[in-house]
């Protein structure tokens, strides 16, 4: 696409007043002359309904949108998925508005790749209990597949989401091992890496979803959570002394692919993630 001088953005979601998306791309702009607007669009503050605030980006300019909880999963009826292995995921965090109308795409999943490698390197992820199987968490399970998971063990309080996301990756991923079960700490007896794709922890939900007694023997965690980014599941797996992984990784890799997806531009990456830390 040729270069514009100006983007039209925006994140739908839900308790976002503290994302910093907004930021992220306004810095990313800075770095390619573009001038970003990027709004917050939360349906309920609206008074709108989800499909309502999408199809108001779709009409009024907007250039692509992020989404984030709890609209991941019900944003894929609405943009065209031409990645097989996005389609098995079901859920997408970023779309792009164009002459073919909506497309839709996952950089959780790629970000979260990534953010684990920038971590672990070509560690393999060995046994892993996730607790949470909404949208980021089927990304992140997608990607765990990516990496080389042996074992993966889900816990949801909705067990049939949890059921679903196992039959999906056995589908996809026959030779992992998939464990459903009801009791996160009884799943992480054992477990390598411990991951919380649950919104418990971030600002408005506090606490964690496992308790740091269940924590010993594991070796790494990771929490999907970034605002804040010293979660007390974060928290507790430090204390525990295992390999931290934070949400802010994910949030900072999805967030460099979505960009390229928005502008097509090029990034200095070491540069926007200091400009990032220095504005706090």
């Amino acid at each position: 696409m040729a270069q514009n001088t100006s983007l039209q953005l925006g994140l739908i979601g839900d308790n976002i007043a503290q994302s910093r998306a907004p930021l992220l791309h306004r810095l990313a702009g800075d770095q390619n002359g573009i001038a970003v607007r990027y709004d917050r669009l939360v349906p309920p503050a609206r008074g709108e309904s989800f499909d309502q605030v999408f199809d108001h980006c779709a009409g009024s300019g907007f250039r692509g949108i992020n989404i984030t909880y709890p609209y991941k999963e019900q944003a894929v009826a609405r943009a065209r998925i031409t990645d097989p292995l996005v389609r098995a995921i079901g859920a997408i965090n970023t779309v792009i508005f164009d002459g073919d109308g909506p497309q839709g795409f996952n950089t959780d999943y790629s970000g979260f790749m990534a953010a684990y490698q920038a971590g672990r390197g070509t560690q393999a992820p060995d046994t892993v209990l996730m607790i949470g199987t909404g949208g980021v968490g089927r990304a992140v399970a997608f990607g765990l597949v990516g990496l080389g998971v042996s074992e993966l063990r889900l816990v949801d309080r909705d067990r049939a989401k949890a059921e679903a996301l196992a039959h999906d990756l056995t589908t996809s991923a026959p030779d992992v091992t998939v464990i459903v079960s009801t009791d996160a700490a009884e799943a992480a007896i054992g477990a390598t890496g411990l991951i919380n794709c649950t919104p418990v922890g971030m600002v408005g939900y506090d606490g964690t979803p496992l308790p740091r007694s269940a924590m010993g023997g594991a070796t790494w965690a990771f929490d999907a959570v970034y605002t804040p980014t010293d979660t007390q599941f974060l928290t507790d797996a430090t204390a525990e002394g295992l390999h931290i992984i934070s949400g802010w990784e994910l949030f900072f890799y999805q967030g460099v692919h979505a960009w390229a997806l928005f502008s097509g531009t090029p990034l200095d990456q070491s540069a926007l993630r200091q400009a990032l830390l220095k504005a706090g």
